[in-house]
């Protein structure tokens, strides 16, 4: 994030302005770097980044917003342009570059769409900007860690997936209990992977705190620590593009798929959010110094109100949904999953949506996953929060329980709701929440909406191996 007040640029001349007086010197340090490739890269709402490559010889227009423009509009479901329409233009953001650790010839550097003048109203990245402007302006700044898992994978001589690093000789067999969370082996078998990528983040100064061999085989976490919500949705973002090139170095692929098999445990990506009095670096405002704040309370109560149409954002696919239940059959490690299924919130509660941690002040969002559309998960998540604490949105009282346990009756008698059971009911929420339309717009709102009714309409008219497993010869 800049150090100038501003981090919104309402105009596409006030943002060229931003960026004039930093080329030269950014310029300097590419060129002694090596870079000869520029990959200005956008964020569509998927929140996938696209991009045109450009020549080191043209990177001044680039940053002067006279680089390659796009006709985003022409991408399915963001219909509000037409053929006849001015097309987008990229600008990147001169504090958000990153030098490829896998090609050092190669940096990519994180951009807004500006149209005719102005913001792209379909820009995931320019949403998160508008949020926290509007954070600053209120006085406080969001903070955000994030919490990625993923699978690795690799193809069989016969061209089928199957875990990359899976030592058990018999293939497809699995042990009813929980075979490799945080186990040595595994670590040490997984290695020959990680070593780059841990020595790739250190010399990022993401600070990695720590990399975890999750339940699943051939499943990990990586744990870096916290910043700013702009730099960590562009970290993330890089960090899948990073994971998914080395990776091929050793003829594997990354899949962020939430529930790859019924089995598995779930990929997810807890979104763990502070806040900070923007008049005093450093301080976090959800502690009072010997505990939690009235104010992290407020925002758990902000974060509720809106959970249903946030959840739409944060697990953002049908498959998101598999993975949000209390219990599966045959599952590798017991029967409970871990995962969230009601909104509330609990200290150190891990089946609760919210969970008050014991060793840091942040409230940990649990319902989130590798699929979502970070940019547009943490506008929502601070709006909410800063709506919690604006209007003293009281949360309720800790749900310090196992949620699994409980019945359905105890969860009428408290007012605790559930998660959506699946996409549908998550869009159908975000569809009538007020606030979603202000941090995303009526026009990118519309466009996401319009793409995940496809996703689900598509889903719901194909016919799955487990309904002609169960189905066929029963009737």
């Amino acid at each position: 994030m800049t150090k100038n007040n501003k981090i919104y640029y309402e105009s596409f001349e006030e943002a060229i302005e931003r960026n004039r007086k930093k080329i030269p010197d950014l310029h300097k340090k590419l060129k002694s770097a090596g870079v000869k490739y520029i990959l200005s890269s956008w964020i569509d709402l998927h929140g996938i980044p696209k991009t045109k490559p450009v020549p080191m010889s043209d990177f001044e227009p680039l940053c002067l917003g006279k680089g390659p423009q796009f006709a985003v509009h022409s991408i399915s479901f963001v219909p509000e342009l037409t053929p006849a329409d001015s097309d987008q233009i990229m600008l990147p953001d001169l504090d958000s570059v990153y030098i490829c650790p896998w090609d050092k010839s190669t940096a990519i550097i994180f951009a807004d769409l500006f149209w005719e003048g102005k913001p792209y109203n379909v820009c995931p990245r320019q949403a998160l900007k508008r949020a926290m402007q509007k954070i600053k302006d209120a006085g406080y700044k969001g903070m955000c860690g994030i919490e990625p898992e993923f699978i690795a994978m690799k193809y069989d001589e016969d061209g089928k997936p199957i875990k990359a690093i899976d030592n058990d000789p018999i293939k497809g067999l699995r042990p009813r209990r929980q075979a490799f969370g945080y186990d040595v082996e595994h670590s040490l078998d997984s290695m020959h992977f990680f070593k780059e990528l841990i020595d790739i983040l250190e010399d990022l100064g993401w600070n990695l705190h720590d990399v975890v061999a999750e339940g699943a085989y051939s499943q990990f976490e990586l744990d870096f620590h916290y910043t700013n919500l702009l730099e960590m949705a562009d970290r993330l973002v890089f960090l899948r593009i990073l994971l998914k090139e080395v990776a091929k170095k050793n003829n594997m692929f990354i899949t962020f798929m939430p529930k790859p098999t019924i089995g598995d445990w779930r990929s997810g990506a807890h979104i763990n959010f502070s806040m900070e009095d923007v008049n005093k670096p450093g301080k976090n405002i959800f502690t009072d110094g010997k505990s939690w704040s009235k104010e992290s309370q407020y925002a758990v109560g902000g974060l509720m109100k809106h959970a249903e149409a946030l959840t739409a954002i944060t697990c953002s696919t049908v498959n998101s949904y598999n993975g949000l239940v209390p219990r599966v059959g045959g599952f590798e490690g017991g029967t409970v999953t871990w995962a969230p299924t009601n909104i509330t919130y609990g200290h150190n509660n891990r089946s609760a949506q919210f969970r008050l941690p014991q060793n840091r002040y942040c409230i940990e969002n649990r319902a989130a996953d590798m699929t979502m559309n970070v940019y547009l998960a943490l506008a929502m998540t601070s709006s909410a929060a800063l709506e919690g604490i604006k209007n003293k949105i009281e949360p309720g009282k800790a749900t310090d329980r196992d949620l699994y346990q409980m019945t359905e009756d105890e969860f009428k008698k408290l007012g605790i709701r559930r998660l959506p059971k699946n996409l549908l009911q998550a869009i159908e929420s975000l569809k009538i929440d007020k606030l979603a339309e202000e941090v995303l717009g009526q026009a990118m709102k519309k466009s996401f909406l319009s793409y995940k009714n496809d996703e689900w309409e598509r889903y719901h008219q194909a016919v799955t191996d487990w309904e002609v497993k169960e189905y066929l010869r029963l009737y």
